[in-house]
C-alpha cells in the first residue's frame, strides 16, 4: 500500500524538510536567509507574486519554493527591473517552463504511441 504524503510525513516528521511546498520559514527567517527586508517580502506578497501559507497566529509562513521565486525577483530588482515589471517576469518564466513541460509530455506521449503502431512520426 502506497503512503500518501500526509502519512509519510507523519511517520517521519523530518521528511517535511524535504518537501520544497512546506512552509518552513518565517517571515524573518525568509528575510535574513534572502538578505532582503521583510517588508520586499510584503511587497511580493501585495503583488499577489507569492502567497504564504499563515500559522495559526496569522504569521507568513514560506516555502523553499516560494524563497527561490523571491530570490529571482532579487535578482532582477538589483539589475535594476522595477517589481512589477520583476513580478511579470517571474510569472512568464514560470508559464514558459510550464508549456516545456507540457510540450515534453506530450512528445514523450506521441513518440510511445507511434512506437506501438511500429510508423515513424516526424515532430
Amino acid at each position: 500500500m502506497q503512503q500518501t504524503h500526509a502519512e509519510s510525513a507523519t511517520d517521519n516528521p523530518g521528511a517535511k524538510l524535504d518537501d520544497d511546498d512546506y512552509p518552513a520559514y518565517s517571515m524573518g527567517s525568509a528575510a535574513d536567509a534572502l538578505g532582503v527586508t521583510q517588508a520586499f517580502l510584503r511587497a511580493l506578497d501585495a503583488a499577489e507574486l507569492l502567497t504564504p501559507q499563515r500559522s495559526d497566529g496569522g504569521h507568513r509562513r514560506y516555502s523553499r519554493y516560494q524563497l527561490r521565486i523571491a530570490a529571482r525577483v532579487r535578482e532582477l530588482v538589483d539589475q535594476g527591473t522595477a517589481l512589477d515589471a520583476a513580478c511579470r517576469i517571474i510569472i512568464l518564466e514560470d508559464q514558459l517552463a510550464e508549456a516545456q513541460r507540457i510540450n515534453s509530455e506530450l512528445r514523450r506521449n506521441h513518440g510511445q504511441h507511434a512506437a506501438g503502431t511500429g510508423r515513424d512520426i516526424a515532430l
